[in-house]
């Protein structure tokens, strides 16, 4: 089986994941997440709804759309074991987003199956969706870093300095983020405001809702974590100038990503704007973890002076690095 092909399976793989993950935001924001019940992998006690009411087509998309990303992960799994050899990065990759997707699968089924979906407003919930969350993370990671390596990019290595350390930090804090943001977008959900002044009022009473009152620490932690990628991205370039390129792509995420925070909360948090956000996010932290593979990374066996040139239409080609092009032999 071709390697190339192998790439563009891993690209649908992780681009179907993404849509995936935005319309079960749109599940959650719409509050159709019972649109099917208590039933699950059925539709209320059926295969396919025979009169489905809006919330149930949009939970049943969801459902439809979740199995085919299933079915890509399980065909790039297979490929990658019929394309690559053994103990390639690929490999690794394809089996931890296999993995990941199947514990996505059943997280989704439990929020069901035990109902803390739509109106449920129990601290459970919490935990589940901050768990749902992380989740997501670690198989958008997987995926993205499949991506990487079939498309030439840096194999991971043992030996790692002080940006690589500096870097984890930031991937622990996106990952703060993340859950901090999941909490708050359910509070937004389930205890809307009229206006910002009631919105920030209910954030700071003690009489509201423990989801509405933790609301308050995500721009908190956001804003500390945004400013220590900024600094990280900094730091990684003063240590390795190689990795300019997609430092700054992070960091004009990140700023992005700043802008469409205070634009969600000043807008009160519409669907849309939810999307945006969680998509900029995804994407955040889609482009930490391909610095973080590069600032770990060494040449594959393969590179050769042919390299550059089957790279170009790569998002992270243009990298002027060590690893990415052959070193030559000073003459004697």
């Amino acid at each position: 089986m071709s390697q190339g092909r192998f790439r563009r399976i891993a690209w649908a793989t992780l681009a179907v994941t993404l849509a995936v993950i935005l319309w079960g935001a749109y599940v959650r924001a719409t509050s159709s997440g019972a649109g099917c019940g208590s039933h699950w992998p059925t539709c209320n006690g059926e295969v396919i709804p025979r009169a489905p009411t809006a919330k149930t087509l949009i939970e049943f998309t969801h459902r439809v759309t979740s199995g085919i990303a299933f079915l890509l992960t399980l065909l790039q799994l297979v490929w990658a074991f019929r394309a690559f050899p053994r103990r390639h990065a690929v490999r690794l990759g394809a089996v931890a987003s296999m993995f990941f997707m199947v514990t996505e699968a059943a997280v989704g089924a439990g929020l069901v199956l035990f109902e803390r979906v739509a109106g449920d407003t129990s601290i459970a919930r919490g935990y589940w969706m901050s768990a749902h969350l992380i989740n997501t993370f670690l198989l958008v990671a997987s995926m993205t870093l499949t991506v990487l390596w079939s498309s030439g990019g840096p194999l991971p290595r043992r030996s790692s300095g002080a940006p690589t350390y500096v870097l984890g930090g930031g991937l622990l804090g996106v990952l703060a983020v993340g859950v901090t943001g999941a909490i708050a977008a359910l509070g937004d959900t389930l205890f809307p405001a009229k206006t910002l002044s009631e919105g920030l009022a209910a954030d700071v009473s003690q009489a509201a809702h423990v989801f509405v009152q933790l609301r308050v620490y995500h721009p908190i932690v956001a804003g500390v974590v945004a400013a220590y990628l900024l600094f990280t991205t900094g730091f990684v370039t003063s240590q390795r100038p190689n990795l300019l390129k997609p430092a700054r792509v992070v960091s004009a995420l990140v700023i992005v990503q700043i802008g469409a925070g205070f634009l969600n909360l000043f807008l009160l948090a519409p669907v849309a704007m939810q999307l945006v956000h969680l998509l900029l996010a995804d994407l955040v932290w889609m482009a930490l973890v391909v610095l973080t593979a590069w600032s770990l990374g060494e040449a594959p066996a393969s590179v050769s002076s042919e390299a550059p040139e089957s790279a170009a239409a790569l998002p992270w080609s243009g990298l002027p690095d060590e690893f990415a092009r052959p070193k030559e032999t000073p003459p004697r």
